[in-house]
């Protein structure tokens, strides 16, 4: 078949994972374009990308799609990147703007007011400026990059990922890569391998620095804290703890009404290297 179509992120916390498909060889065997994480799903859905990295809460409204085992954006402890932010304690919030660049932090701020925080809050979403976001809500949700630039002593904040393990002590899985059955089926690529190799380049020592340099620049943050933030803050491997904590988020949401259903894991088969 032709190239296939990644539908990719141009986030500090994808960088690893795109490390081959940038500086290496592998994006030679596919035709890569960047978009929001909300859109990557869209696309994956539309049938106009066959692989994506996709926010874990589309997986669940999507038929037919494979998980590339192995790989994640996932965090273990505080993420630093998916913020409640407020000037008001969190009894205090009654309404909610959610970031609308993304799926799976918008179903994990709900679940957590239901689960947590007690239900009966009003949800907007909204483009991802805080302080238009606040000008007529209680707490803005941000993520990704803007949220990593937030001045936190300024605001009360509540970083998802912390919540989230505190309450369940299971790992949080924001994101992974997912590949259409079809382009699956199809492919004579080894998937699996080529993700996995393009991550564990990206992760090594090198990479990350020259990662984070690069980013600290575009993001105006430090070059120590892009650093730290990929090597302590996220968790690029989609390992059994990360499984049962998706599991379990799936659960929650569903029960929650965010989302439709608890789907079941499907990943995608290794391939026979070719000779």
């Amino acid at each position: 078949m032709s190239h296939l179509r990644i539908s990719a992120i141009s986030y500090l916390n994808t960088a690893p994972l795109m490390w081959d498909f940038e500086h290496g060889t592998a994006g030679a065997a596919f035709d890569i374009a960047y978009t929001l994480p909300s859109q990557c799903a869209a696309e994956l859905a539309r049938g106009t990308a066959d692989v994506g990295v996709i926010p874990a809460a589309a997986y669940a409204t999507i038929p037919n799609l494979s998980i590339l085992p192995g790989v994640c954006i996932a965090s273990k402890k505080a993420v630093r990147s998916i913020l409640l932010v407020s000037r008001k304690p969190l009894d205090a919030i009654n309404t909610v703007a959610l970031d609308n660049s993304s799926l799976t932090s918008v179903a994990l701020t709900r679940v957590l007011f239901e689960k947590c925080w007690g239900g009966g809050r009003e949800f907007t979403s909204l483009s991802p400026d805080l302080e238009t976001m606040l000008s007529a809500h209680d707490a803005a949700l941000l993520i990704g990059d803007p949220a990593l630039k937030i001045d936190r002593p300024q605001y009360q904040t509540w970083d998802l990922a912390e919540e989230w393990i505190r309450f369940t002590g299971k790992p949080f899985v924001f994101a992974f890569w997912a590949v259409t059955q079809r382009a699956a089926q199809q492919s004579n690529l080894d998937l699996a391998a080529i993700f996995q190799q393009s991550r564990d380049h990206g992760l090594t020592p090198a990479s990350i620095a020259e990662i984070a340099s690069t980013w600290a620049l575009k993001l105006g943050i430090a070059e120590d804290a892009a650093r730290l933030y990929l090597t302590e803050n996220i968790h690029y491997y989609l390992d059994e703890p990360c499984l049962d904590g998706l599991r379990l988020f799936y659960r929650y949401a569903y029960e929650c009404g965010v989302l439709p259903r608890m789907p079941e894991l499907h990943f995608a088969d290794a391939k026979p290297a070719l000779p």
